[in-house]
């Protein structure tokens, strides 16, 4: 019986290494482990052996049973290299075949209006800043010289989260950012002057129609300095917003206006034509608002440690999604997050083609 068992093994392990691919090893393993096999009908005979030679007849084909296998195994694992080797050597893949139009990812409007706002504040000198959406009263209202009672501050308006303890037990109220302009408070608490810095980010308030949603993007801008005014203010935006635009003569007027955080406060317009009903951004007859703007209050640079004896400058903001409805023709702001890839496709960018500060802003 010993030698029958040697005698099986060489022959098997023979039959193993002979095996040239995986179906071939596989029967090879039927032949031996399956219900019919030749180490199966081998343990079939124990049941007439007397029991001490059932013990160690018994403990020398589990031995053989699982050198066997492990054998199959090994060689298995060879069989699967050598295949997938084979794949690698005759299998290509051209990489500079450009993509087919139709699965290519597009740049949704949103982050190409973010980068061209990058670039052309980049080239002017600032530096993006960021801070948390969820905020404290103080950042987004009270140091931002918001009075107590003001509109913006009511429920209605604003996206309040449940009041948590701080870390010394006092009652804290937190809630949904409702503009950036808390990130110029935290920069300048935590950044000595000068400053000069531009901020995107989310932003929520209560509102859902053809031109709110509740979830928006803003971007502000700020500069402090010692000597910094209003002619500065207004330069910086004309600049800006004829470069976004590309459009070299886009009229630009500033109309007086109240915002609690500066002082004095003008909103933004640029000149645009209605005619036909339609509307085109440039030279024409009428005006179109497009954000706010002014000096910064002499209460918010006292909350943020800076001493308004000294220290000066201008913030002005507006909305990320309304200057790309207003730049690429998109009629619905609601449509900006409702995730179509249709919509995208027609209105997305080329991610290989990036607003950059060589090439400059694209259209």
């Amino acid at each position: 019986m010993t030698q029958d068992i040697q005698s099986l093994r060489t022959q098997i392990a023979n039959e193993v290494k002979s095996a040239s691919n995986l179906k071939a090893l596989d029967d090879v393993r039927v032949s031996v482990l399956g219900k019919k096999g030749r180490i199966t009908a081998l343990m079939k005979t124990l049941g007439a052996m007397s029991q001490e030679e059932r013990q160690t007849k018994g403990r020398d084909i589990n031995i053989l049973k699982d050198e066997i296998a492990d054998l199959i195994k090994h060689q298995e694992n060879a069989l699967k290299k050598q295949e997938m080797d084979a794949r690698l050597s005759s299998e290509t893949l051209d990489i500079t075949l450009s993509p087919r139009q139709d699965y290519m990812g597009h740049i949704h409007p949103i982050s190409q209006t973010i980068e061209e706002l990058t670039v052309i504040f980049a080239a002017m000198g600032f530096h993006v800043a960021e801070g948390p959406d969820i905020e404290d009263d103080y950042h987004n209202f009270t140091a931002l010289n918001f009075p107590p009672g003001h509109p913006a501050r009511e429920m209605q308006d604003t996206f309040f989260l449940p009041e948590t303890q701080d870390e010394e037990g006092e009652y804290a109220k937190k809630l949904l950012r409702t503009h950036t302009s808390s990130v110029q408070i935290r920069h300048m608490e935590n950044n000595k002057p000068p400053h000069k810095i531009i901020c995107f980010g989310r932003t929520y308030r209560s509102d859902y129609d053809l031109t709110h949603t509740p979830m928006f993007h803003q971007m502000e801008a700020l500069m402090i300095d010692e000597k910094t005014n209003m002619g500065h203010l207004k330069g910086c935006i004309m600049d800006f917003v004829r470069a976004f635009f590309e459009i070299e003569d886009l009229p630009v007027r500033f109309r007086p206006s109240f915002f609690p955080f500066v002082e004095p406060g003008a909103e933004i317009d640029i000149g645009c034509s209605r005619k036909d009903g339609g509307l085109k951004i440039g030279a024409g007859d009428d005006w179109l608002e497009i954000g706010g703007s002014g000096m910064v209050h002499p209460n918010v640079l006292k909350n943020c440690g800076l001493d308004p004896e000294k220290y000066q400058g201008f913030a002005f903001g507006m909305g990320i999604e309304r200057m790309a409805m207003l730049k690429y023709g998109i009629p619905d702001l609601r449509t900006f997050f409702e995730s179509d890839l249709r919509w995208l496709r027609h209105y997305g960018f080329n991610p290989l083609e990036r607003p950059n500060s060589a090439s400059g802003v694209k259209s």
